[in-house]
């Protein structure tokens, strides 16, 4: 009996001890970017609720103070990184994962004339932080000193020409090479070295202005394909109401070639919405009325077509989530929350609720946050809208816009001044 216990014992202890290897081997990633490792808004987690409490999940940590702005946070090597405003300084913070503020560091200026605060969130690649800034200016930084080891201004250096509301792209890194939409008329797009700036290629492309979009890399083709929304031109005193010819643009991705582009019009040339790419088909949605559209690809990513178009779901920034076979998100002047069949386009149902609102996906559940300023769980059921938990963001300040993350269990919400962590585990 004595060795019974004696085993029982040495077995507990082993178990406690790969338990807590388990939970050290989640750790944190070495890279991270905009709406995760897909840039898709799907986080690779288990085992979180699927009921939240009546008043919401536990809030682990809060921080005050960030300033204007409507960026996600970044996580990478134990610890979150964001940006905020103050007057029109850019500001970097740095936490550890216990929400405890490392250091504040100005990197710039930022932009205060409209909508004001910071848009693009820092990606995180190798060793290096890069940032965004509103105004046209990419920074590179070093991920341990934070010092700066350089800094192209994309719109003076490539005759780049920024919008009404200011630059939003969140930057787009594969192997070491750095991918940005300076917009000219000559240097539509840009390839960059990661570790120095030198430009590789650059590409007249569609000749147009970006159009607050972030580029999506798709590798799976014959040809690697940059995918991106570029803004069409209004027509010569057209009324507000005047439909835009916007663009889906394809580069190559090795030489910036122009591959294809399709028209897809809206009432606006604002196209904040990054595609959505799987299995050889590209989502594109946009809002004032433009509505979302499925394009295949075709000869190894060289040519496109359009599959269908639904005019519901004008989906204008905030992501939307494919599970199964069906497309889960909400519209923008169209204020519905929108369920559609991926094949075919066709709305299975629509209810006035959440919109406008930005969704993300994990362990079988989206999480929706809304403008109206509520954090809710929603389960994926074609069949009908299923809202399971809800409650109100009252920290922070201004718009309910930037997107929310979910990393080790905890759910990180951004609401202009305020940081919020919720353990969702």
């Amino acid at each position: 009996m004595k060795k019974f216990f004696i085993k029982v014992f040495i077995i507990s202890i082993l178990g406690c001890f790969i338990s807590n290897l388990t939970v050290l081997s989640q750790g944190t990633p070495k890279n991270w970017q905009w709406r995760g490792e897909n840039r898709n808004g799907v986080y690779n987690e288990t085992g979180l609720l699927k009921v939240w409490p009546t008043d919401g999940p536990q809030l682990l940590w809060k921080f005050d103070g960030l300033g204007e702005g409507h960026t996600s946070v970044a996580i990478a090597n134990e610890k979150i990184y964001v940006t905020g405003m103050h007057d029109d300084r850019l500001i970097l913070y740095l936490f550890d994962m216990a929400g405890k503020l490392i250091i504040e560091k100005e990197i710039g200026k930022e932009w205060n004339t409209s909508w004001n605060g910071t848009r693009s969130s820092v990606c995180i690649n190798d060793g290096k932080l890069y940032i965004f800034n509103a105004l046209g200016t990419l920074f590179c930084l070093d991920e341990k000193t934070l010092n700066e080891i350089w800094k192209k201004d994309l719109l003076t250096e490539f005759d780049g020409r920024n919008l009404m509301f200011g630059m939003t792209e969140n930057p787009l890194i594969v192997g070491d090479t750095l991918f940005m939409t300076p917009g000219g008329e000559k240097f539509n797009m840009v390839a960059l070295n990661k570790n120095t700036g030198a430009l590789i290629w650059s590409s007249t492309g569609t000749g147009t202005p970006t159009t607050y979009c972030s580029p999506l890399f798709i590798g799976d083709q014959e040809v690697p394909v940059i995918v991106t929304w570029m803004a069409g031109v209004k027509p010569e005193n057209a009324g507000r109401d005047a439909w835009i010819d916007n663009y889906i643009a394809a580069f190559n991705a090795g030489t910036g070639e122009l591959l294809w582009t399709q028209t897809l019009p809206s009432q606006n040339d604002i196209n904040p919405n990054m595609p959505l790419y799987m299995e050889g088909k590209i989502l594109a949605a946009t809002g004032y009325r433009g509505g979302t559209w499925l394009i295949n690809l075709k000869n190894g990513g060289r040519e496109s077509e359009i599959v269908w178009k639904n005019s519901e779901m004008d989906n204008q920034m905030h992501g939307l989530i494919k599970v199964g076979d069906y497309l889960y998100g909400s519209g923008h002047q169209n204020r519905n929350w929108f369920c559609v069949d991926w094949k075919t386009g066709t709305t299975i149902y629509k209810v006035p609720d959440l919109a406008p609102a930005n969704v993300i996906y994990a362990d079988g559940m989206l999480y929706v946050y809304s403008e109206k300023g509520t954090m809710n769980l929603v389960k994926p059921n074609p069949e009908k809208f299923e809202l399971v938990s809800s409650f109100n963001v009252t920290l922070g300040t201004n718009q309910h816009w930037a997107h929310t993350v979910i990393h080790n269990g905890i759910l990180y919400v951004r609401h202009g001044e305020a940081l919020m962590a919720f353990k969702i585990k």
